[in-house]
């Protein structure tokens, strides 16, 4: 008798072992498919990893800085269509940007400050292109706001595109997907507008 119940309570033993193991087996590989704990926050999946992080904390100081340059036109540049494509970039980008802060909030992280961000590797670097632009006004400023806005483009095109190739994040690519759209026509604009200059 009490070898059978020696024998049952370590079989019922052995089945609970079992369920706690594959419990921690399931967790573990969860785990392995997100790099970090985060939860949804405003929709945004919690699933990430180091290229979304990337992606988002250098766009979206990248776009502040586009909005700066962009809200500078409607008192400096000369041309309507300057000015025009200068109130749709910063239409276009403030949403992007509101929705890259969702995802930091998401992903347990923070995008950079104002002026704190990488800016993508942008060769001039944003507050220099703001201040540049705020020296002049007319046809001088709308040549160079076209120059420095295509190669701002140029900058976003390379990391959203890096994004697509590393990202996880379905969301996080995108926005990369829509960026790469939007400004690749807006270049091809540019292109069409320092012709005319």
């Amino acid at each position: 008798m009490t070898f059978t119940k020696t024998r049952t309570t370590l079989a019922a033993l052995g089945v609970g072992l079992t369920l706690v193991l594959t419990g921690c087996g399931a967790g573990d590989s969860d785990d392995s498919s997100n790099t970090s704990a985060g939860s949804s926050v405003d929709g945004i999946s919690a699933e990430h990893n180091d290229a979304d992080i990337a992606f988002i904390k250098d766009m979206h100081p990248h776009h502040e800085g586009a909005i700066a340059m962009a809200e500078l036109a409607p008192g400096k540049a000369a041309s309507a269509e300057v000015k025009d494509l200068a109130t749709r970039i910063a239409a276009a980008q403030g949403p992007e940007m509101t929705l890259m802060e969702s995802m930091a909030k998401a992903w347990g992280t923070e995008v950079p400050a104002e002026g704190g961000g990488h800016g993508g590797g942008h060769s001039g670097g944003m507050a220099d292109d703001a201040a540049a632009l705020g020296k002049l006004s007319g046809p001088a400023f709308d040549k160079e706001f076209l120059m420095r806005m295509l190669a701002h483009h140029e900058g976003a095109l390379t990391m959203s595109k890096t994004e697509l190739a590393d990202g996880k994040n379905e969301q996080a690519k995108k926005l990369a997907t829509d960026i790469i759209a939007a400004q690749e026509a807006e270049i091809a604009e540019m292109k069409a507008l320092q012709a005319k200059l």
